[in-house]
Protein backbone atom coordinates (compact mmCIF):
# COMPACT_ATOMS: atom_id res chain seq x y z
CA UNK A 1 0.00 0.00 0.00
CA UNK A 2 1.51 3.63 -1.14
CA UNK A 3 1.74 6.32 0.66
CA UNK A 4 0.09 8.46 -2.00
CA UNK A 5 -2.93 5.93 -1.71
CA UNK A 6 -3.53 6.52 2.04
CA UNK A 7 -3.41 10.16 1.86
CA UNK A 8 -5.67 9.52 -0.90
CA UNK A 9 -8.13 8.10 1.37
CA UNK A 10 -7.66 10.48 4.35
CA UNK A 11 -11.33 12.36 4.75
CA UNK A 12 -9.41 16.20 4.61
CA UNK A 13 -8.10 18.59 1.78
CA UNK A 14 -5.80 21.30 1.72
CA UNK A 15 -5.37 23.75 3.45
CA UNK A 16 -6.75 21.29 6.52
CA UNK A 17 -4.32 18.48 5.59
CA UNK A 18 -1.51 18.03 7.33
CA UNK A 19 0.01 14.81 5.47
CA UNK A 20 3.06 15.52 3.12
CA UNK A 21 4.10 12.01 3.15
CA UNK A 22 3.94 8.60 4.94
CA UNK A 23 7.82 7.09 5.07
CA UNK A 24 6.92 3.83 7.04
CA UNK A 25 3.43 1.83 7.52
CA UNK A 26 2.64 -1.52 8.70
CA UNK A 27 -0.22 -3.37 11.14
CA UNK A 28 2.07 -1.75 14.36
CA UNK A 29 2.25 1.87 13.22
CA UNK A 30 3.36 4.65 10.84
CA UNK A 31 6.24 7.37 10.25
CA UNK A 32 5.23 10.40 8.14
CA UNK A 33 6.07 13.72 7.18
CA UNK A 34 4.45 17.26 7.29
CA UNK A 35 6.07 20.88 6.48
CA UNK A 36 3.83 23.72 7.90
CA UNK A 37 3.94 26.17 5.18
CA UNK A 38 5.42 29.57 5.84
CA UNK A 39 2.47 31.54 4.71
CA UNK A 40 -0.40 29.35 6.43
CA UNK A 41 -2.84 31.37 7.10
CA UNK A 42 -2.80 31.00 11.01
CA UNK A 43 0.38 32.58 11.60
CA UNK A 44 -0.64 36.35 10.77
CA UNK A 45 -2.64 35.75 13.84
CA UNK A 46 -0.84 33.31 16.36
CA UNK A 47 1.14 35.85 18.03
CA UNK A 48 1.74 38.76 15.63
CA UNK A 49 5.22 39.55 16.18
CA UNK A 50 6.51 36.14 16.57
CA UNK A 51 4.42 33.30 14.79
CA UNK A 52 3.88 30.14 16.14
CA UNK A 53 2.00 26.98 15.48
CA UNK A 54 -1.11 26.42 16.95
CA UNK A 55 -1.18 23.43 19.48
CA UNK A 56 -4.41 22.09 18.15
CA UNK A 57 -2.78 22.16 14.43
CA UNK A 58 0.61 19.84 16.45
CA UNK A 59 -2.58 17.41 17.55
CA UNK A 60 -4.07 17.68 14.15
CA UNK A 61 -1.15 16.49 12.01
CA UNK A 62 -0.42 13.96 15.13
CA UNK A 63 -4.02 12.50 14.54
CA UNK A 64 -3.77 12.81 10.73
CA UNK A 65 -0.28 10.53 10.33
CA UNK A 66 -0.65 8.72 13.81
CA UNK A 67 -4.05 7.73 14.28
CA UNK A 68 -6.04 8.19 10.65
CA UNK A 69 -3.75 7.01 8.18
CA UNK A 70 -2.88 4.05 10.18
CA UNK A 71 -6.67 3.09 10.80
CA UNK A 72 -6.92 3.69 6.43
CA UNK A 73 -3.86 0.79 6.24
CA UNK A 74 -5.31 -1.25 8.95
CA UNK A 75 -8.94 -0.94 7.10
CA UNK A 76 -7.89 -1.83 3.93
CA UNK A 77 -5.57 -4.75 5.35
CA UNK A 78 -8.71 -6.09 6.42
CA UNK A 79 -10.67 -5.62 3.52
CA UNK A 80 -13.49 -3.58 4.58
CA UNK A 81 -16.34 -2.86 1.82
CA UNK A 82 -16.48 0.42 0.97
CA UNK A 83 -13.61 2.15 3.17
CA UNK A 84 -13.92 5.17 1.30
CA UNK A 85 -17.73 5.89 1.25
CA UNK A 86 -19.31 4.41 4.67
CA UNK A 87 -16.49 4.82 6.87
CA UNK A 88 -16.57 7.78 9.43
CA UNK A 89 -13.65 8.38 11.51
CA UNK A 90 -13.47 10.71 14.39
CA UNK A 91 -10.84 11.62 17.74
CA UNK A 92 -11.99 10.69 20.74
CA UNK A 93 -9.65 11.63 23.09
CA UNK A 94 -6.28 12.94 23.23
CA UNK A 95 -3.17 13.61 25.83
CA UNK A 96 -0.64 15.46 24.65
CA UNK A 97 2.61 16.63 26.20
CA UNK A 98 4.36 19.88 24.53
CA UNK A 99 8.34 20.66 24.93
CA UNK A 100 8.97 23.01 21.91
CA UNK A 101 7.50 25.30 19.16
CA UNK A 102 7.06 24.51 16.09
CA UNK A 103 8.17 27.62 13.81
CA UNK A 104 6.61 28.62 9.95
CA UNK A 105 8.20 26.41 7.39
CA UNK A 106 9.40 23.95 10.05
CA UNK A 107 9.19 19.80 9.02
CA UNK A 108 8.16 17.56 11.47
CA UNK A 109 8.06 13.91 11.74
CA UNK A 110 5.61 11.83 12.97
CA UNK A 111 5.72 8.46 14.77
CA UNK A 112 3.13 6.81 16.24
CA UNK A 113 2.83 3.13 17.62
CA UNK A 114 -0.83 1.01 17.92
CA UNK A 115 -1.56 0.44 21.31
CA UNK A 116 -4.88 -1.18 20.45
CA UNK A 117 -7.26 -1.57 17.89
CA UNK A 118 -10.53 -3.18 18.96
CA UNK A 119 -14.30 -2.45 18.76
CA UNK A 120 -13.96 0.02 16.07
CA UNK A 121 -11.40 1.74 18.70
CA UNK A 122 -7.76 2.86 18.06
CA UNK A 123 -5.44 4.24 20.03
CA UNK A 124 -1.97 4.78 19.58
CA UNK A 125 1.38 6.37 21.46
CA UNK A 126 2.54 9.04 19.22
CA UNK A 127 5.71 10.99 18.93
CA UNK A 128 6.72 14.72 16.88
CA UNK A 129 10.13 15.42 16.21
CA UNK A 130 12.04 18.23 14.34
CA UNK A 131 14.88 17.71 11.71
CA UNK A 132 17.30 17.15 13.97
CA UNK A 133 15.36 14.12 15.65
CA UNK A 134 14.22 16.91 19.10
CA UNK A 135 10.95 15.75 20.59
CA UNK A 136 8.30 18.34 19.95
CA UNK A 137 5.83 16.87 21.74
CA UNK A 138 4.22 13.66 22.27
CA UNK A 139 0.94 11.63 23.92
CA UNK A 140 -1.95 9.44 23.35
CA UNK A 141 -4.63 9.72 20.78
CA UNK A 142 -7.63 7.31 20.14
CA UNK A 143 -10.40 7.86 17.54
CA UNK A 144 -13.24 5.81 16.69
CA UNK A 145 -13.99 4.32 13.19
CA UNK A 146 -17.68 3.86 11.89
CA UNK A 147 -20.21 3.26 9.26
CA UNK A 148 -22.85 5.71 11.11
CA UNK A 149 -23.08 9.29 9.86
CA UNK A 150 -20.58 11.81 10.92
CA UNK A 151 -22.33 14.03 13.16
Amino acid sequence: MTSAYIISKLPYAPPFLFVDEILEINAQGVTGLYKFPEDSFFYSGHFKDNPVTPGVLLIECMAQIGVVSLGVFLISSENYENVESDRKIGLSSTEIDFFKPVFPGESVKVVSTKEYFRFNKLKCKVEMFDTEENLICRGKIAGMISREPAL
